[in-house]
């Protein structure tokens, strides 16, 4: 029988040119370059002066960096930004997560930015006590204040502050207001009474409630409420526009059982609606006048004077507890103390003691 030829199967793949080469191996060592280069403190704080937003956004990164290494570099900006900052209004917005904070603060802002205003978002979200990571979405959901030339936005993640804001959000307005920004946001993570520490670091408090989220009263906690220099029901839109105006009736009624602030303010209420932009320019003129009257009998300065001392003993605080913790010696003892602790080899306060008795020993 004769040979049949063998024929290739048409499935067969031929072989092909290769395919050129698309990345640009002089390209990628320019990036790698300029990646190594850091900018100096000088250059950092000159670029933020100039107010290019770059330059701002790598030395906020300096700031909140936990690496000890960068803390001088970082101390410096701080200092030389310092002439050049508190010409500003520092409003801190909090409620509970839903109540829209972040589309109430677009609405705001956008309103801002077209009074001419030069707003900055500092917007803290909250991290995971599982992964210790955080979305940082809030970027996303201002899509039409980040293309705003006039705003500036900067998630933070929450870490392990229970105050409600970043750990490093005090120093990051100063950058802000040095680099022109004359009105400073502060968005906290929303997390109820323990949201204490955002009143530390701004002018005017303003807190965020929604109707028809439960029992009104369940809402009137005296800690938060006290603070409040002005509370907005937000989401008064539609079939909701009657229950907001009776929320509204029932915080501005539960706010004169509250003691009258030492500012001389009297806080007040509104209903608003982030969506429509109804009642938007009414919160901004109650802080107008919240700041006339508090500039006017002094307050509003000598409140500052509190407050920068208050960020100082809390500096002190958190300084201690990192050099602790970066201490050889504890971090040599700490595992075996807590297996010790599990164990019930020693109470937790005698551990405690011991410790600390290790990091401050006479050498």
């Amino acid at each position: 029988m004769p040979n049949k030829k063998h024929h290739p199967s048409a499935l067969n793949e031929k072989p092909g040119i290769s395919a050129p080469e698309i990345i640009s191996s002089v390209a990628v060592g320019h990036i790698q370059k300029f990646r190594k280069i850091q900018p100096s403190a000088k250059e950092l704080v000159e670029g933020i002066l100039d107010e290019n937003i770059t330059a701002l956004s790598r030395a906020i990164t300096l700031v909140e960096s936990t690496n000890v290494n960068h803390l001088a570099k970082a101390n410096e900006v701080i200092n030389a930004c310092l002439p050049y900052a508190n010409k500003s209004v520092r409003i801190g917005i909090t409620g509970v997560p839903g109540v829209g904070k972040s589309t109430f603060i677009e609405a705001f802002g956008k309103y801002l930015t077209g009074l001419g205003k030069k707003v900055a978002v500092l917007a803290v979200d909250p991290s995971s006590t599982i992964s210790h990571g955080s979305i940082l979405g809030d970027k996303t959901r201002m899509e039409e204040l980040v293309k705003d030339k006039n705003a500036f936005i900067r998630p933070s993640a929450s870490g392990e502050t229970l105050g409600g804001v970043a750990r490093k959000t005090r120093e990051t307005i100063t950058l802000c207001e040095a680099a022109g920004f004359d009105t400073i946001i502060i968005e906290t993570v929303g997390v109820g009474q323990s949201e204490t520490a955002v009143h530390s670091m701004v002018d005017f408090f303003l807190l965020l409630k929604i109707s028809g989220a439960g029992d009104e009263l369940q809402g009137i906690k005296r800690g938060i409420m006290e603070m409040a220099d002005a509370i907005v029901i937000n989401k008064a839109d539609g079939d909701n526009i009657k229950r907001a105006n009776l929320a509204k009736l029932e915080f501005n009624r539960a706010l004169h059982l509250f003691p009258a602030k030492k500012s001389g303010w009297t806080p007040t209420t509104a209903a608003c609606s982030a969506i429509t932009h109804e009642g938007i320019s009414d919160v901004w003129e109650t802080i107008q006048k919240f700041l006339e009257l508090t500039k006017g009998n002094n307050y509003f300065f000598e409140k500052r004077k509190e407050q920068n001392q208050y960020w100082m003993l809390e500096t002190i605080n958190e300084q201690l507890k990192t050099n602790f913790y970066n201490n050889p010696e504890i971090q040599k003892s700490l595992e075996s103390t807590k297996k010790a602790v599990q164990n019930d080899e020693i109470s937790p306060f005698a551990a405690a003691q011991k410790l600390l008795e290790t990091y401050f020993k006479k050498d």
